[in-house]
């Protein structure tokens, strides 16, 4: 279905905007794809929320069937990207982005060079997350996979930037980078102490470390997602 996406999106690129160049084609294909991708990922994320009252033993389907859904989607993308990035020297003019043997190795490392970290994300999210989500994990804490799907709130505000570089006088231009600021603040920031914090107290719960036998007695689990909804 990405791939389909991103074909869909250049050919209707091709037919309506003949006054972009290809790899400006691509990249626009590419951003809408992934603000596809991010919200697909937010609705999964906040449906397992809102339907987990206890955070570690409740299931929701959602949490495995939409990790079986994005770890191609970051084989896809880092595909994508790299072709984005082959496109860009086509219009500059490096005769490296042909696609003969030594050209392809040539861009290959140009990309890895330019977009490192980016790489290394993608990889670790499918070598040690797609496991860690559907093996290690054992079922245990979809309420966690949930919050963690929701980081991706802030990707289309990312995406949209991208698209509006060149138009940094236009009011959308100036409304997306507030939108932006906001969503990776409350998502990609003050997210993850949220996560870790409940995580560890649900540790130290569970193990007993926490004196105030009350907590527990009382439906600890339940106050901790009810907290999250009520925000």
């Amino acid at each position: 279905m990405v791939p389909g996406s991103y074909h869909g999106n250049q050919q209707s690129g091709t037919q309506r905007t003949t006054f972009m160049s290809q790899s400006n084609q691509r990249s626009l294909s590419s951003s809408l794809v992934s603000s596809l991708q991010a919200v697909m990922a937010t609705s999964a994320g906040w449906t397992i929320v809102s339907s987990c009252r206890d955070v570690m033993e409740d299931r929701h389907w959602l949490a495995d069937a939409y990790i079986l859904f994005a770890t191609p989607y970051f084989c896809y993308d880092l595909l994508a990207m790299f072709l984005c990035y082959w496109f860009r020297l086509r219009v500059k003019g490096h005769q490296e982005a042909w696609p003969d043997g030594g050209s392809v190795c040539a861009a290959v490392l140009g990309f890895l060079r330019r977009e490192v970290l980016m790489v290394l994300h993608h990889v670790f999210m499918v070598a040690f997350c797609c496991p860690a989500s559907l093996v290690w994990r054992q079922g245990r804490g979809d309420y966690f996979q949930g919050l963690l799907f929701l980081a991706e709130l802030s990707t289309p505000s990312v995406c949209l930037g991208k698209v509006l570089i060149q138009k940094q006088d236009w009011l959308l231009h100036r409304v997306n980078g507030a939108a932006l600021l906001l969503s990776f603040f409350c998502c990609r920031v003050l997210l993850f102490p949220y996560l870790y914090y409940n995580i560890l107290l649900n540790y130290f719960t569970c193990r007993g470390v926490c004196k105030d036998k009350t907590v527990s007695e009382t439906g600890f689990y339940w106050n901790q997602s009810d907290t999250f909804r009520s925000l």
